[in-house]
């Protein structure tokens, strides 16, 4: 990827809100480690790094940490920040994770992180359990690594993750930048697939984009953009969520996720880097109907209300995206992102999954694929799957992160899920005292205000159906 798109997204707040977090982070392990911890660390055979640290008093039970997206190189984690690294040591997990390189690493980091596995085994000793836990693209790796090696890990814990799948993920983007250029700048060189110049093709996006949030056509079709995607309407967890009929304020979140956070950067230059890797375009919208797909979004009514306060004809709109040329994967391409990973629900060991209702990037509708796709392969009994309710793609807190984290680890002491009803986990989280109780990681458009408290929000929930499923059963 080109150095302007580097620079570029290091100045959105969703990536500076890491770079502080890692400086943090490395800052915390440098000068204040905790008493009795050994820590581990040297390269792997492909030239990544990794770390380890094993506390004095270790339970026997490992926590494999697999990163998100990367913009930049960034040095081996084997947890996401400070406050959850104290808790877990101190409560006596061992912790390992491996660097991450730029981009859809998930080729090499699924080999990578089992010879993490590799190599604590020979430094320290056989894991009694494993278990895998993660965010966002690393909520893609981690179930790709127990479908690939379930003889490796006792169980997983899945935050925000992709779990649709990386076919379905991109075909879902696919559908929303097909949308964009065809209903806004259609006579623009903006280019969906087949990125030549990432830099260049990102800038023609963002001055059409500017350009259509200033009248009332333009915020109805962005509103139609973001409904082929099911982007939430609720972005910022530290501002109140729009009403349920508060279409205005919930195309103004959309417009300001397009605007700063990481959807358009998926659309228009990271799929150039995806493409590189592929050895082509690996997405499709060949046999879409999006009339359908409208029907099905979680957005549909605010679409319908737009467009009417716009005087603008959807079933116009909707015509024009269907009678458009469509795109055809190149099938090399395919079979490389089928491979890196789609999911085929032969899990073999307890999954629990978190989400929050109103992830702005990473989309709550990926959890009813994950659950669809195992529920045919018979496993049902293996996946829960918890939410919280929230805006913000993973803002999840430290306490919710531990609540859940405990409810899995029941589930292998007894071998029966327990305590799973959000009264219980609110309970068990909010027992943990206000210093857990804070949102510390949140790769979203806000970053967490310091000390600011931040109430439990488990909540019953039941995602809508994932537009673009794809999977071992839908396309085998």
């Amino acid at each position: 990827m080109k150095t302007k798109i580097i620079q570029r997204a290091l100045l959105t707040p969703t990536l500076l809100i890491a770079v502080v977090l890692l400086s943090t982070q490395l800052n915390a392990q440098a000068q204040g480690n905790i008493r009795g911890v050994q820590t581990y660390s040297g390269n792997l055979s492909d030239g990544a790094t990794y770390l380890i640290d094993v506390p004095q008093n270790w339970n026997g039970t490992l926590l494999l940490y697999v990163q998100g997206y990367a913009f930049t190189e960034v040095p081996a984690l084997d947890v996401v920040d400070p406050l959850l690294r104290f808790y877990l040591l101190t409560h006596g997990y061992a912790l390992a994770g491996s660097s991450a390189s730029v981009g859809w690493r998930v080729h090499e980091a699924l080999s990578e992180q089992i010879e993490v596995l590799d190599t604590f085994n020979t430094l320290i000793a056989r894991p009694s359990r494993t278990i895998a836990w993660a965010h966002s693209l690393g909520g893609l790796i981690a179930p790709g690594l127990i479908q690939n090696y379930p003889e490796r890990f006792s169980g997983a814990l899945v935050m925000c993750g992709v779990v649709g799948g990386s076919v379905g993920s991109w075909n879902q983007f696919l559908d929303a930048a097909f949308a964009f250029k065809t209903l806004l700048a259609p006579g623009s060189g903006l280019q969906i697939v087949n990125i030549s110049d990432p830099d260049a093709n990102l800038s023609v996006a963002e001055e059409v984009l500017t350009g259509a949030q200033a009248n009332s056509e333009g915020r109805a079709r962005i509103a139609l953009v973001a409904a082929l995607m099911d982007l939430s309407g609720w972005i910022d967890p530290f501002s109140p969520e729009p009403g349920s009929t508060d279409y205005v304020t919930q195309e103004a979140n959309q417009f300001l996720e397009f605007q700063q956070g990481f959807d358009f950067f998926l659309f228009f230059p990271i799929r150039a880097e995806l493409e590189a890797r592929a050895g082509g375009n690996p997405s499709f919208n060949t046999d879409v109907d999006y009339r359908e797909q409208l029907s099905l979004s979680i957005d549909s009514a605010e679409v319908q209300a737009l467009y009417e306060q716009a005087g603008l004809n959807l079933d116009a709109d909707l015509d024009t995206l269907n009678n458009a040329s469509r795109i055809a994967a190149d099938p090399v391409a395919l079979d490389y992102l089928s491979q890196n990973i789609i999911f085929n629900g032969q899990i073999q060991v307890p999954v629990l999954t978190l989400h929050s209702t109103d992830d702005d990037i990473v989309s709550v509708e990926n959890e009813q694929a994950y659950a669809d796709v195992v529920a045919r392969a018979g496993n049902s009994a293996l996946l829960r799957q918890l939410f919280v309710h929230r805006g913000g793609h993973c803002s999840i807190t430290e306490a919710e992160t531990i609540a859940a984290l405990q409810a899995l680890i029941q589930r292998l002491d007894t071998g029966t899920w327990q305590n799973l009803d959000p009264e219980d986990l609110n309970t068990a989280a909010d027992r943990l005292g206000a210093k857990y109780n804070v949102l510390v990681f949140c790769p979203c458009e806000f970053p967490p205000p310091p000390g600011v408290p931040m109430a439990p929000a488990f909540v019953d929930y039941v995602p809508a159906p994932f537009l673009r499923p794809y999977d071992a059963f839908t396309n085998p």
